[in-house]
């Protein structure tokens, strides 16, 4: 059983693999060395930011509503984000997601399974896509206080 305090604090992001039902497939969705930051509080409150550790800037010399809609396509596809209230039960965790940058994400409830060895948090889930199960797995190390 996985103790509140276990998760408070910041944690930054190793890997995100997904596996795929009925076939021996993995894939990388943000590529092999992504950036991350989990951040659970004491309030019951979590964040989660992840993306390409490379991504191409946008124009610095246009207003971003201004920017060409295919640039920001890829920043979008190149970044992912969702915030909200959470709850542990057992050995897992539910975040209630009130923001992303997905709207589709908006009032749903993402059920993780939580690993827990030391300073390394695994959190797994599964979702479907496309009348396939998909099956995540995201690594995440604990970081320390600022200097």
């Amino acid at each position: 059983m996985i103790d509140k305090q276990q998760l408070l604090g910041a944690w930054q992001l190793e890997a995100w693999s997904i596996g795929y039902s009925g076939r021996d497939e993995v894939t990388y969705p943000f590529g092999d060395d992504p950036v991350g930051l989990l951040l659970y509080t004491d309030d019951d409150w979590m964040s989660a930011s992840i993306s390409r550790r490379s991504r191409n800037p946008l124009p610095a010399d246009v207003a971003f509503r201004r920017i060409d809609a295919s640039l920001l396509a890829a920043a979008y596809r190149d970044y992912f984000h969702y915030a909200g209230r959470y709850r542990i039960q057992g050995n897992d965790v539910t975040h209630y997601v009130t923001q992303s940058l997905n709207p589709n994400f908006v009032g749903t409830e993402q059920l993780r399974h939580i690993e827990l060895d030391g300073s390394t948090l695994v959190l797994s889930g599964r979702d479907e896509a496309a009348g396939e199960t998909r099956f995540h797995q995201l690594v995440w190390h604990k970081l320390g206080a600022a200097p």
